[in-house]
């Protein structure tokens, strides 16, 4: 359902992603982990469609996503880093524009905008505009639009980024009611949440896969054998401390 293949982006001269490579398969849901700066984000975008590579290739149910971008982003939601969304617009207004240019029409519109707003229980806040919601509901309103159109994959770049914990748990709980007919992909900083709803984890770190493994495998490779220690030690610079147990440094 989603294919990186040895990946690669520059900028400037600089690396940013390094021949990442993996798959992602129908009821799975990938946790995609990393320090800042690490390429998660680069990654997500070129599956998306939204930035070429300079090497390797990406695919999203079997179409690639630069040689058949319109084909792969019709079967894929995107919620991108910072939750873009037209300000003036209302949520409901936003996902039928999502829709519409997704070619829904008539009842089949009105019925897909009603389940996604329900789904990312925007409430009252659907008829306000999004520039003056607060940061959880602007995040609320681009879920709605990504998931509006059922797709059968979801990159999801920080999807509970400036929700409360009540909210937390609600997009949590919509993620694994989706997961079985889905592939899904998530970035997040939050390490519970890998827990809790994660089948898979790849962590990243300087443009270059550290880790792909369940939750529970990653957890083990920590010297506190939880996920916490095992990021510190997978990203850390080469010679930094990561454990105050004696003898346990990087290398």
């Amino acid at each position: 359902m989603i294919l990186a293949d040895a990946l690669v982006k520059t900028f400037a001269g600089k690396t940013a992603v390094d021949r990442v490579s993996f798959q992602v398969r129908q009821g799975e849901v990938l946790g995609f982990l990393g320090p800042n700066g690490a390429g998660k984000s680069t990654t997500m975008r070129m599956i998306a469609g939204c930035l070429e590579p300079d090497g390797g290739r990406a695919a999203v149910a079997g179409f690639d996503s630069a040689m058949q971008r319109r084909q792969a982003q019709s079967q894929l939601g995107y919620l991108p880093e910072g939750a873009p969304a037209y300000p003036a617009m209302t949520p409901r207004g936003f996902v039928r524009f999502s829709l519409r240019a997704r070619g829904f029409s008539g009842a089949g519109l009105e019925a897909a905008a009603e389940l996604a707003l329900a789904r990312a229980s925007l409430g009252a806040a659907a008829e306000r505009p999004i520039g003056t919601l607060s940061k959880g509901y602007k995040r609320r309103a681009a879920l709605a639009a990504a998931i509006a159109h059922d797709p059968l994959v979801l990159i999801l770049d920080e999807p509970t980024d400036g929700l409360d914990p009540n909210q937390k748990d609600g997009v949590r709980a919509l993620i694994t009611a989706m997961a079985p007919d889905k592939a899904i992909i998530i970035s997040t900083h939050l390490l519970d949440e890998v827990e809790a709803i994660c089948t898979r984890a790849i962590l990243i770190a300087g443009g270059r896969v550290m880790a792909d493994e369940t939750p529970g495998a990653l957890a083990k490779l920590g010297p506190q054998g939880d996920l916490p220690s095992a990021f510190r030690a997978l990203t850390a610079p080469s010679g930094e401390v990561i454990s105050h147990r004696p003898g346990r440094r990087a290398t």
